[in-house]
């Protein structure tokens, strides 16, 4: 089945070459999804690790400090064990309370 592009309001059959080069950009994008779902998880995972960052001050002193450093941790770890947050099980682990 041909396929067509629209120039100046016309649709013209593609020619072989741009069929190979939309089909290689496709293919690229595609084989590229493992690499931007894990970029996603890395970004929301950085958030999270920012917005507990005033945890780890010196003048802050937490009554739940340990729960607080196991939270961090397994956020820093949670890319050795998942690599899409589409992957079965996924989850965030829980914030401590404040």
């Amino acid at each position: 089945m041909p396929k067509y592009k629209q120039v100046n309001n016309e649709l013209i059959e593609i020619t072989g070459a741009e069929l190979a080069e939309l089909e290689a950009r496709e293919k690229k994008w595609l084989d590229g999804q493992a690499d931007r779902d894990l970029a996603e998880l890395r970004f929301l995972r950085n958030n999270l690790l920012t917005q507990t960052d005033w945890t780890q001050s010196r003048d802050v002193t937490l009554s739940n400090d340990t729960e607080w450093k196991k939270y961090r941790q397994e956020l820093r770890d949670i890319t050795k064990i998942f690599k899409s947050m589409s992957d079965k099980d996924f989850k965030f682990p829980e914030k401590p309370t404040e």
